[in-house]
């Protein structure tokens, strides 16, 4: 377990540092939160229409040397991009494409680390497990936020690249040292691949009320996903503020998600985890909608705090409740189904969000957030009942 956390954070911090400075660079460019918006809703699509392959290739393969490959395409482009700073400015399309290829990392390591973690340990660990990681994953959002608000302005950016290519290197050589043996050895009869990328849909047709529930279960993430491009406009033209603010929420956005990590399995241990996931997802509704009716430096760190703490305490019960209910040979195929629903979601609300901040109405999608939010807490309470049934029943 130890190389497998400080292999996740030692890229995550590397990632985190360039992911948190990159769209703070954009915004800093005429245009450029237009510009933006559209680059992530091509991104989004794009990771839409790839969905399905990745889980296929996660049920497939290795996963430890999917997790390799993944080190070593990050290497590759943060060395490269380096190298290029380096000779001169960077324009739109190096951020581009810098920002492509993190989302791509992410796209990639973070359902292949979850299905890894599912087959390297046994069902009596997975709370605490998922606790610990995202514990592990905040703490070097904390580091990456802080030093993020500290380099953005003081340092190259091609330096904070190169030390992006160091940590994947550092990374790689972490789950290289993870003994490994696959539990599990998947048909790769091709005329079965179509019907195969359709097992995590019939899995989750079969239970309607757990499809429901986790879908709902979601709408933080997607929340927070959303955020990630109106935080720093918010930020510039609602708040008035610079990058120091910036890189601070990033910090204490990490600050509440750890503390999350270490309350949720304490919590899981006296409420069942379906009451843990509506209230983390009640308690993201209400702070997503305060965006709305306060709009102070101070209260929006509190808020910022408050989001993150909801969204990873749904997500570590919610990662608990499918390592416990979902077979690890179909983990990456129902995984995808989610992430394939949510991208179509995050599509759509780009669209909707980009036209919006174009026409200089900022405020408008923390409304539409909002409203989503509190339709998806009320879906999460009326699923309950079944899906705990459904639960106990698996165990």
């Amino acid at each position: 377990m130890h190389y497998l956390l400080l292999a996740n954070t030692l890229s995550s911090i590397g990632t985190g540092i360039t992911m948190t400075a990159i769209p703070w660079l954009f915004v800093q460019k005429s245009g450029g939160e237009t510009a933006f918006g559209y680059m992530t809703t091509a991104i989004t699509i794009m990771m839409f229409l790839l969905t399905p392959y990745i889980g296929m290739w996660i049920d497939r393969f290795s996963r430890k040397k999917i997790l390799l490959a993944g080190e070593v395409i990050g290497f590759s482009i943060s060395l490269l991009f380096a190298l290029l700073g380096r000779a001169g400015e960077y324009k739109v399309w190096h951020l581009a494409v810098l920002f492509a290829s993190g989302s791509l990392y992410y796209f990639l390591i973070y359902p292949t680390l979850f299905a890894f973690n599912q087959e390297l340990f046994v069902k009596e660990q997975y709370k605490q497990l998922n606790g610990m990681m995202e514990i592990q994953g905040q703490l070097a959002t904390v580091i990456s936020g802080g030093a993020a608000s500290v380099m953005i302005d003081h340092i190259p950016f091609s330096w904070i690249l190169s030390l992006d290519a160091l940590t994947y290197v550092l990374a790689f050589l972490c789950i290289w040292l993870i003994p490994y043996k696959r539990s599990f050895v998947e048909s790769k009869d091709q005329s079965l691949f179509r019907e195969k990328m359709l097992e995590g849909y019939r899995c989750m047709k079969e239970r309607p009320s757990l499809f429901w529930f986790l879908l709902a279960s979601f709408m933080p993430f997607i929340g927070v996903m959303m955020t990630n491009y109106l935080h720093p406009i918010y930020i510039a033209d609602v708040l008035k503020q610079g990058s120091s603010v910036y890189g601070i929420q990033s910090m204490v956005y990490g600050i509440g998600a750890a503390i999350a990590g270490l309350v949720t399995p304490i919590l899981l241990k006296r409420m069942a985890i379906e009451r843990s996931v509506a209230l983390s997802v009640g308690i993201y509704a209400v702070s997503i909608t305060m965006f709305l009716l306060c709009q102070q430096t101070a209260i929006f760190y509190v808020l910022v705090v408050l989001t993150a703490f909801a969204n990873a305490g749904a997500r570590v019960a919610r990662s608990s409740l499918m390592m416990e209910s979902i077979p690890n040979d179909k983990m990456g195929r129902v995984d995808s189904l989610f992430r394939a629903l949510g991208f179509m979601i995050r599509t759509l609300l780009l669209s909707v969000f980009t036209g919006a901040v174009a026409a200089q109405h900022i405020l408008l999608p923390y409304a539409i957030l909002s409203i989503l939010l509190i339709i998806s807490t009320l879906a999460v309470i009326k699923f309950s009942s079944p899906v705990k049934k459904e639960h106990h029943l698996s165990i």
